[in-house]
């Protein structure tokens, strides 16, 4: 039998807490092996429990939740842990920030279980939670606020092919629709983007769209 999967819940608000525990504890590959109500004991126990995924709150007392996150799975940390944000606030500086700061995903809290459920899942398996639609959404309405950090894309060390496929990404193609748009087969397009995200040193395809856009590769 493959193990559960090691679930770490943080959220300052106990009720939420405790439902989050209850509906994630109810499936059987999926084990929560902590609860924490602020930042701080999220990196604590992270540190002393090793879950394979944190469903982190973004407003918390004594550390939030982004910080949390920048903890636990930002640039530079060692040992990385895969952190979900489940927040009430959407498209906003808080989903941005918390992307930025190394999390794989983002829910709402108004989302039903199955979606929280699924969510733990795909970040588990190592994949962004951000479909490619909910991704152009997301990045795509925020980019106005976004100030590019380097509008000259020439030392990303990517070939204009590679360059190419980044900025069909940011825009929130499929790899199918990047594969139908630059009339290539589905596996050239993975391999596109593995070599991308390898060049870039960036772990899914949320970090290479916010890459993209910190950069002025879109608009």
């Amino acid at each position: 039998m493959t193990a559960p999967i090691r679930v770490l819940v943080c959220d300052d608000q106990a009720l939420i807490r405790t439902g989050f525990a209850t509906i994630i504890d109810a499936q059987p590959d999926l084990e929560v092996v902590g609860e924490c109500w602020d930042g701080r004991g999220a990196v604590d126990l992270a540190g002393r429990l090793r879950p394979d995924v944190v469903v982190m709150d973004v407003r918390m007392p004594v550390l939030d939740g982004i910080e949390a996150t920048r903890l636990l799975a930002g640039a530079g940390v060692a040992h990385p842990v895969k952190v979900l944000v489940v927040t009430t606030f959407n498209l906003d500086e808080y989903v941005y920030e918390a992307l930025r700061a190394g999390a794989s995903g983002f829910l709402l809290k108004d989302a039903p279980p199955a979606q929280l459920l699924h969510g733990i899942r795909t970040v588990a398996s190592g994949a962004a939670l951000l479909a490619p639609e909910v991704t152009r959404q997301l990045v795509g309405r925020y980019a106005a606020r976004i100030r590019p950090a380097d509008r000259t894309p020439g030392d990303s060390g990517l070939t204009p092919r590679e360059l190419e496929v980044l900025r069909l990404i940011a825009n929130g193609l499929s790899n199918s629709e990047i594969a139908a748009t630059l009339v290539i087969s589905h596996e050239t397009v993975k391999t596109y983007v593995s070599r991308i995200l390898t060049k870039l040193d960036l772990r899914d395809r949320v970090q290479a769209v916010v890459y993209a856009y910190r950069r002025g590769l879109v608009t």
